[in-house]
């Protein structure tokens, strides 16, 4: 949420009690302005409005009392400074003591009313409260700090809670209708019953009931899913009269020959995608479209298909991979299965020999490459296309938005396919890639086995062992992965190599056992993946350089190593590289987490093997943060909004934007304007 701002001095640092030291505090979360402060609201809230009679109160209790100080008393206690005040009501007596800050004696007066709200101890035969909030109770002015909903904000270093809810309580009291002005039409609010702007703000700092901070949050978190969802459709309207596409055409008849030279029927799900995407690309609107499928569900000879139909239509395509393992799994794919197309691919990655790539640059500078695969060397301001009409992006989410906009930044503009192998769930699809058109893939190949997996203990290890073993010699392979996070990589890397070295000594001395992590030369590492692809290494041990590219039929088991350490979703993908042929497969997760949402994760991969499954499943374990990432400044795309929380508030908020969009209201209507401005000040955050 964002406010208009008035001319007044907008400048935190001038409110009362904040002043320069604090101001920098502040600015440490994003906060300058007056503005910014009043949209700084509660992380959460205390229910500290209901007094308890002191009789009433019992050990480990959090409770809100209101009594009389009847003693205060500033003692040494092994070289500390306690100040213990007394408090009683009608029924009883209780203490209240601070550690270390004599400054507090001289705040209380014997006969003072005052408001404690704090945790019930019992020491040495009394009742007491260490360090609670307290409040004065001075005639009738307002409590902030206790007897109320009580507001708990985001700290940082420099600021506390008391000082921070008293500068609020005086932004609030002071600032709030010079701040904030009401920007969403009178009927348009009425129609949905939300409540009024400034009303809005107030309640959500300072709650008169948690029934009005319900309505104040769903005012709030209306607003942010507007604002985002105007401003991504506003995005993809600009696109379509801005920008202009090359045609791509045929799209029926190249994918009846597409089809014709595969040894295999495509799914159901990949046919009807294919036929989305050369619809989308038939046309001179610039195609911006994700496709996301489980892994295993054939996205790659989509993208295949979708590159033969721009090299068909005289345009070039690139394919944008984070890792040089994937580059080089999909260049031999490309190869494969277009060689009866007899069209030229390039391979582009930080590894192309000078003399190799200066080559390739020059052929595709003169046209004369039709397809390019390549990793974040394809960026460099050298690589120049004669005729780019399709970009492709695989596992969009490892890329910066300006790095994709590097290839797209041209003239015509090219079509944009991005594919993910994480699938996102419905709730955040909207969210996330509000400006993209999506795709989705759920059918997986016929013929694929599921892949059966078991949680297992350290106590059933030497069991499992034997297990891969037994079918090691049968003639499958295995592989066994490590964490490599990057805080710890050299410990990571370590682990892996001793039990490369273990394994190869003991279980497996009889076969051959690999190991493959990043830091690899391209040549050791793909000296190792071609032997373990001819089935000349049976064992492979990996670090999570393994999770995506890698894919193998022949390898039908996986023992994945303190399994805890890793994401729901990544434990997922890496179970994807086994299970890619006919015969039956085995994940072991050898982990033992020490908390109830580890516990959880593998449980759910035990328990299913459906990407989309797996992502709601993640999604309520771990929120929506971690789906949504943050924005390049850092901040986060919603203050208050959620998600998952607020699906049905988000949906209204889409259908809403897309008629503000659709009948250009912000341009035409009056009473709208208000809101136009505010887009335009929100327009720089996204």
């Amino acid at each position: 949420m964002d406010t208009e701002v008035l001319p007044v001095n907008n400048d935190v640092r001038y409110l009362k009690g904040v002043g320069p030291k604090r101001a920098l505090a502040l600015e440490r979360i994003g906060i300058r302005s007056v503005r910014d402060l009043l949209c700084l609201f509660p992380r959460r809230y205390e229910d500290r409005s209901h007094f308890r009679a002191i009789a009433d109160i019992a050990l480990n209790d959090a409770v809100t009392l209101r009594g009389e100080v009847l003693k205060v008393t500033l003692k040494p206690i092994r070289r500390m400074m306690i100040v213990e005040i007394v408090v009683g009501d009608d029924s009883g007596m209780i203490y209240a003591i601070w550690f270390n800050q004599p400054y507090l004696k001289k705040q209380f007066t014997v006969g003072q009313e005052i408001i404690l709200y704090g945790k019930v101890e019992y020491y040495k035969g009394r009742f007491q409260i260490t360090s609670p909030e307290y409040e004065l109770v001075e005639g009738e002015e307002e409590s902030v700090h206790t007897g109320r909903i009580t507001p708990i904000y985001p700290l940082t270093e420099g600021l506390f809670q008391r000082s921070l809810r008293t500068t609020l309580r005086d932004a609030v009291q002071t600032q709030l209708d010079k701040v904030v002005r009401e920007y969403l039409p009178e009927s348009f609010c009425a129609e949905r019953k939300l409540m009024e702007l400034r009303e809005a703000v107030r309640e959500m700092h300072f709650p008169t009931s948690f029934e009005k901070l319900a309505e104040a949050r769903k005012r709030i978190v209306f607003d942010e899913f507007l604002v985002f969802e105007v401003i991504l459709l506003e995005r993809m309207e600009r696109l379509k009269t801005k920008h202009r596409a090359s045609v791509l055409t045929e799209g029926e008849r190249w994918l009846g020959e597409f089809e014709k030279k595969l040894p295999f029927r495509l799914t159901n799900d990949q046919n009807k995608v294919m036929r989305e995407l050369f619809e989308d690309l038939g046309t001179s609107v610039p195609m911006n479209r994700l496709l996301q499928g489980d892994v295993g569900a054939g996205k790659t000879l989509v993208a295949v298909f979708a590159m033969l139909l721009a090299a068909k239509n005289q345009s070039q395509a690139a394919m944008l991979v984070p890792t040089e393992i994937l580059a080089e799994q999909h260049y031999q794919t490309l190869q494969k299965v277009l060689a009866p197309f007899s069209l030229s691919i390039g391979l582009l990655t930080s590894s192309t020999p000078a003399v190799k790539r200066e080559r390739m640059l020059a052929e595709l500078k003169q046209g004369k490459l039709d397809l390019l695969v390549g990793t974040h060397a394809m960026l460099q301001e050298d690589v120049v296309f004669k005729s780019l009409g399709l970009v492709i992006v695989d596992e969009q989410h490892k890329f910066g938005v300006h790095q994709r906009c590097a290839l797209l930044n041209r003239e015509p503009r090219p079509h944009q396919l991005v594919m993910t192998a994480t699938p996102i769930p419905r709730t955040l699809a909207f969210t996330i890639f509000g400006d993209l058109a999506i795709s989705t893939i759920r059918e997986l190949p016929a013929g694929r086995k599921p892949i059966q997996t078991y949680w297992v203990t350290r106590d059933k290890q030497k069991q499992i062992l034997e297990r891969i073993l037994e079918k090691t010699k049968k003639g499958e392979q295995a592989y066994f992965i490590f964490p490599l996070i990057e805080e710890t990589e050299k410990l990571d890397l370590l682990a892996a190599e001793k039990e490369y070295e273990k394994l190869s000594s003991t279980v497996f001395s009889d076969l051959k056992v690999g190991l493959v992590h990043g830091r690899m030369s391209r040549e050791e590492r793909d000296s190792i993946m071609s032997r373990f692809r001819t089935g000349d290494i049976q064992v492979l041990v990996a670090t999570s350089v393994i999770e995506v590219g890698v894919d193998h039929p022949n390898a039908t088991m996986m023992v994945i190593e303190n399994a805890e350490r890793f994401g729901l979703a990544q434990l997922h993908q890496m179970r994807g590289r086994i299970g890619r042929g006919e015969k039956p497969s085995e994940c072991f997760l050898f982990g033992e987490p020490n908390t109830e949402e580890g516990q959880k994760r593998l449980r759910i991969l035990t328990k299913t093997q459906d990407g989309f499954v797996i992502a709601e499943e993640d999604l309520r374990l771990r929120g929506p943060g971690d789906f949504l990432g943050t924005r390049q400044s850092g901040e986060p795309y919603f203050r208050v909004a959620d998600p998952l929380l607020d699906e049905a508030i988000l949906r209204d908020a889409r259908n809403a934007a897309m008629h503000l969009v659709k009948q250009h209201m912000l341009d035409v209507s009056s009473e709208w304007q208000g809101f136009k401005k505010h887009i335009q000040q929100m327009s720089l955050n996204y």
